[in-house]
């Protein structure tokens, strides 16, 4: 099974970096380093996660680190990582692109 970083995984990813980095770059690249890292385990083990509250669904699910939700799929072959989002952000359904 392999991670599949989507498009606006990544762009939360660059924001959340350059956001931090404003302060200290080196803590924003280890922030950005740490939230890539929690994610090497899903392939082992994909249900490790919560089922995303305001969606609802088995299959879509979010592990936390510092003050983000990593949310992401478990689909048959991979592991696709939707979004990495703030805790306080006002996250619905509908902010989800699948």
């Amino acid at each position: 099974m392999v991670i599949i970083w989507s498009l606006p995984a990544r762009d939360d990813l660059k924001s959340i970096h350059d956001y931090i980095a404003r302060d200290s770059k080196r803590y924003a690249s280890r922030v950005v380093q740490d939230i890539r890292d929690k994610t090497k385990v899903l392939p082992d083990f994909p249900q490790l996660g919560k089922v995303v509250a305001e969606i609802g669904e088995d299959n879509l699910r979010e592990i936390s680190l510092y003050s983000y939700r990593i949310l992401y799929e478990v689909m048959p072959d991979a592991i696709y990582i939707h979004g990495v989002i703030h805790m306080r952000r006002n996250f619905k359904a509908d902010d989800l692109e699948r």
